[in-house]
């Protein structure tokens, strides 16, 4: 709301608040998670082939076509330049296996996109993390392909044998942590080669040192604050100490933390303005949750990984969390009621 006065032949415009602006626009942080997200793609493609680079690209275009059409048809204002769809094209691809068949990006950037985000009412107003729905939607459709469509790593030792392609977490679940150490020889090497990248999974999961090195970058450049990254690794590696082995205290965290999508959950689709919440306390409970019903999806579902639909079965508790933690800017005197 504007309002417009005339004083001493002068024209003043009053608007609401805030007068302060910041150099920071939305443009510039979402172009710069685009640039942090840029070196796991090509170590992904270093490590899965050129499959990965031609996955990623059809789901930034699908994304971004998407996102034109659909604000075209809505009436809207084309913003395709602010780079919120080419965010959810990268990481829609990030988040399904090397092997699918390439129409599957395009059927999942139309549901993140038109359905999630447009439906809701554009940037910003979604409750649900766009590239997630898109992710829930293809394995709710396409069952086999998102997990079966996995390729085996370059450079992995003991490349030929049966469990060569499958994930860490489904070897874990289903054979146990010895399983997965027999396969590769001692946890030194699970541990070194996990953290670089060198492991079978989705596209863009793999290299837990270059999604750690991005989301370090975007909290010390203030775009995202430590509270949720730190209360969700901290609670999976927690839990699945506790209950992740065969007996009470026997589970390995390190294992946990580097394999399926915890490092790029945590903190590039947890971190997501429109779906989290606000304030610090809100923000530790809500990256908590996630974290405990990762472990729970991990441990006890049909499912190995449960990043996913842990983050959105926490958005659904955004609005809740805003609301009960909201601070008080006007708190009354000590002794007075409200």
């Amino acid at each position: 709301m504007e309002k417009t006065t005339t004083f001493e032949n002068h024209l003043l415009t009053v608007s609401v608040s805030p007068h302060i602006k910041s150099p920071v626009t939305v443009e510039k942080i979402m172009w710069t998670v685009v640039a942090c997200l840029i070196p796991p793609l090509i170590m992904a493609t270093a490590i899965f082939g050129i499959r990965v680079l031609i996955i990623t690209l059809i789901s930034v275009i699908s994304c971004v076509l998407t996102e034109a059409i659909s604000e075209k048809a809505l009436g809207r204002p084309i913003t395709i330049k602010d780079g919120s769809a080419v965010i959810t094209g990268i990481l829609l691809a990030y988040v399904i296996p090397p092997g699918v068949p390439y129409y599957l990006p395009i059927l999942g950037a139309v549901m993140a996109i038109f359905v999630t985000k447009h439906l809701f009412g554009g940037l910003g107003a979604n409750i649900f993390n766009p590239a997630l729905i898109g992710r829930a939607f293809l394995m709710a459709t396409f069952p086999v392909a998102m997990t079966s469509a996995w390729i085996v790593p370059k450079y992995l030792k003991h490349s030929a044998d049966a469990l060569s392609s499958a994930t860490p977490l489904f070897i874990v679940k289903h054979y146990g942590i010895q399983a997965l150490i027999q396969k590769y020889g001692s946890l030194s090497y699970i541990y070194k080669n996990f953290f670089v990248g060198i492991r079978p999974g989705c596209i863009g999961e793999t290299s837990a040192f270059l999604l750690l090195l991005g989301g370090l970058y975007l909290i010390y450049k203030g775009y995202i604050k430590w509270y949720i990254p730190v209360s969700m690794i901290g609670t999976i590696a927690f839990l699945t100490w506790i209950f992740g082995g065969e007996h009470l205290f026997e589970g390995n965290p390190l294992v946990a933390i580097l394999s399926g999508g915890v490092m790029l959950g945590a903190f590039f689709m947890a971190t997501d303005y429109a779906t989290s919440p606000n304030y610090k306390t809100g923000q530790l409970i809500y990256g908590a949750g996630i974290g405990a019903l990762t472990v729970l999806i991990r441990l006890k579902g049909g499912y190995p990984e449960g990043v996913c639909y842990a983050i959105l079965l926490m958005n659904g508790f955004t609005p809740a969390l805003d609301s009960w933690f909201k601070p008080e800017r006007f708190a009354p005197p000590k002794g007075e009621k409200k």
